[in-house]
């Protein structure tokens, strides 16, 4: 079946291909240092060069003056899109999707500080080279022109009248010769008082058979707000950054509900409540040094660190209604200190015809726990390291490009209850070829582990519902991806659309499940090292354009999938499902329409199928100069909703529906002003690293 999509697909892009005006697009390639003379397809809007690892965007003045700023740029290319929600580009495909000015990691506010006369091109890395491949699954780079005196000023407000939904933020920055001053803030709110959630447990313990059916509603939001000031100074030789961020978060959810409570079918109704925050203030600081050695050779230097702490509390309670008898009454306290630092060294030699990168990461993240919960009160420390040595080499022969990769990775997990160290090789490699102008195909595999995550780690003890407890494994080792694709892309005035076939095996995979623990006499939700898990996907995705131009585009993302999990018990967990994501966009004159639709599937999540969440949302803008207005409307005719249920092999039968009342139907205004003279600070920061999130299970 999938050798007749492909088939099919392919013929109907040979029928499709119109011939094409070829023009010469004279521009400076950052990565090669050298002017080069590139031919490119000419597509109205924008124009498209395909390499092995990235596309390439140039954009007419068409383009350029239909957008307000850099970030509606992006949002023309075929598998970028913004996220209503959080404001942000993200892809059509999923993932994380790193936005880089210049070679600088930025933020949302920085992207939208560029005026779209000063965009020289877009890179999109749809395969990650090796200094982003453990960070992100797409990599987009912003390249400007030089520097010139000048300040960029703007601010953004989006939000709901009818309940706690807002997003705002504000940035300046000032351009001085060689000097680049910037500030910006940030401030994303939720505050949702009509959740519902309900879930059931059917299990067998001690030779009896119990029951749970809870129905609960909720009020629950968070504050996240970030704070930044950056100093950049470029000369001939050399660069330098400065950082100092803030991150502030609070986080709270509280809990009513009743449940039907039954042993061996002889009901009881109970009551529940619970009772969630937790709460951090998280300053970073980030320094950036590259020294150009001579013509060929660049030694850059990076820097991370952030000392912080975070406090999470919860209550859990549940009684009998009529008699007010304590079933269990449940506190936790958790107190973490954490200390993480990255730091990465990295050698750039660029050949007559090829380049060279080779380079070291460190990365450490440790915690000191002070506990309270269930089981008592325990004093522990833990500590994450990941040491990362990588060299890789690329090139391009005629209409063949590759690049090479070999990378050596170390983790070093350790904690109260047991020490791992793991030496795992990192071979990468990339091919690709030119068909023509409008066609290319390429193969990427590599190999590489990844650390199990703070969470799945911890030592702490939660409980769910009576005879059920949530707890980390703090013996968890490293799972490792084995990740092959091979993609075919094809591009006219009217497609731009790629079709991949993808096998990705994790050995040691992490899988959530349910076990009984003795020591507690319970049923655990917990994690486990499966034997492996499989999954084969063919992926089609892309933009279609039917009048050529922006009047019209759909963005679609459909993605056959078959996913396989082996436990470590020997059960096999199977699911196939249909992934998809649409976009449909309309640009005409200073107006943008824009609507977003998904049909959730059921994929496999450890132990138990959940969905992912629903879109359907309608949004239109209008720009007026430095201005632009903003109206839509959230998740029309329905809910925010979130479904999970465990598969026939799960010791308990477990099921849960959540929705979130207050989103259905959510009207939201905003506006925006950006205001800019000049342009900003040309910086290429070849190294970009963060310290690990806040440690809160």
């Amino acid at each position: 079946m999938i050798k007749k999509l492909i088939t099919l697909f392919i013929i109907f892009s040979l029928i499709q291909e119109t011939k094409a005006q070829v023009e010469n697009d004279s521009i400076e390639l950052f990565d090669n240092n050298d002017f080069v003379e590139i031919k490119e397809v000419l597509i109205q809007a924008q124009r498209k060069k395909m390499n092995a690892d990235k596309a390439i965007y140039t954009f007419d003045k068409e383009a350029l003056e239909k957008a307000r700023y850099a970030k509606d740029l992006l949002n023309t290319l075929p598998e970028l899109q913004i996220d209503f929600v959080s404001n942000t580009i993200k892809s059509t495909k999923g993932g994380i999707t790193l936005i880089l000015i210049n070679g600088i990691e930025s933020t949302d506010m920085q992207i939208r500080g560029i005026k779209p006369a000063n965009v020289v091109r877009v890179e999109y890395f749809d395969i990650p080279p090796a200094r982003w491949a453990n960070r992100a699954d797409q990599v987009v780079n912003i390249i400007t022109n030089n520097p010139e005196n000048g300040y960029v000023v703007g601010a953004e407000y989006l939000g709901a009248f009818s309940t706690g939904f807002l997003n705002g933020s504000t940035y300046a920055n000032v351009t001085r010769g060689k000097h680049n001053f910037s500030a910006e803030y940030s401030i994303n709110l939720r505050d949702y008082d009509n959740r519902e959630n309900n879930n059931s447990y059917r299990y067998f313990l001690n030779s009896d058979e119990y029951f749970t059916q809870e129905n609960r509603f909720d009020h629950f939001g968070y504050t996240f707000q970030d704070a930044a000031l950056r100093y950049i100074t470029v000369d001939d030789k050399y660069s330098f950054q400065a950082k100092l961020s803030m991150d502030f978060l609070n986080d709270f959810s509280y809990v009513d509900g009743t449940s039907l409570f039954a042993i061996n079918k002889v009901n009881a109704n109970h009551t529940t409540f619970k009772h969630k925050n937790s709460s951090y203030i998280k300053p970073t600081i980030d320094l950036y040094y590259s020294r150009n050695l001579s013509e060929n050779d660049e030694l850059i230097f990076n820097f991370v660190g952030s000392k912080f702490n975070t406090e999470s509390y919860e209550l859990s309670k549940e009684w009998v209604t009529n008699s007010g008898l304590s079933v269990f009454n449940n506190e936790m306290n958790l107190k973490a200190s954490q200390t993480s630092i990255v730091g990465e060294i990295s050698h750039i030699h660029k050949f007559k015809k090829g380049s060279l990168g080779s380079g070291a990461r460190i990365s450490t993240n440790k915690i000191d726990n002070e506990l309270k919960n269930l089981v008592g009160e325990t004093n522990y420390k833990v500590n994450y390291v990941e040491n990362y040595f990588y060299s890789e080499y690329a090139d391009k022969v005629d209409k063949f490009s590759y690049r090479i990769g070999l990378g050596l990775t170390n983790i070093h997990n350790k904690s109260a209850e047991i020490t791992r160290d793991d030496w795992t090789f990192s071979p990468k490699i990339v091919l690709g070829y030119e068909l023509n102008t409008k066609q290319n195909i390429r193969l990427s595999s590599t190999y590489f582990p990844t650390s199990p995550w703070s969470d799945a780690l911890s030592s702490n003890v939660v409980q769910m519902v009576p005879n059920i407890v949530r707890k980390g494994n703090p013996y968890l080792e490293a799972q490792k991806h084995f990740d092959t694709s091979f993609i075919y892309s094809f591009n006219s005035k009217y497609f731009d659309l790629n079709t991949s076939l993808r096998y990705l095996h994790k050995s040691n995979a992490i899988n959530e499940y349910f076990v009984y623990d003795a020591g507690l006499d319970a049923i655990a939700l917990t994690y486990e090292n499966a034997d492996y898990s499989d999954l084969y996907r063919m992926q089609i995705s892309g933009a279609i354009k039917p009048f050529g131009n922006d009047l019209l585009t759909l963005k679609v993302t459909v993605s056959p999938t078959s996913q396989t999990i082996k436990t470590s018990e020997g059960k096999e967990l199977k699911k196939d499902f249909i992934g998809n994501n649409f976009n449909l966009t309309s640009v005409y004159k200073n107006f943008t329409f824009t609507y977003q639709l998904n049909f959730p599937v059921y994929s496999l999540d450890g132990a138990f199928l959940s969905t992912n969440e629903n879109n359907n949302h309608l949004f239109l803008s209008y720009k007026l100069n430095d201005w632009s207005f903003t109206t839509g409307m959230f998740w029309i005719g329905m809910p925010s909703e979130y479904k999970t249920k465990s598969l026939d092999e799960s010791l308990v039968n477990y099921t849960s529906h959540t929705q979130i009342w207050n989103n259905k139907n959510m009207f939201v205004l905003g506006l925006s002003y950006d205001f800019a003279t000049g342009k900003r600070t040309n910086m290429n920061k070849k190294l970009n690293n963060n310290t690990a999130d806040a440690a809160s299970f």
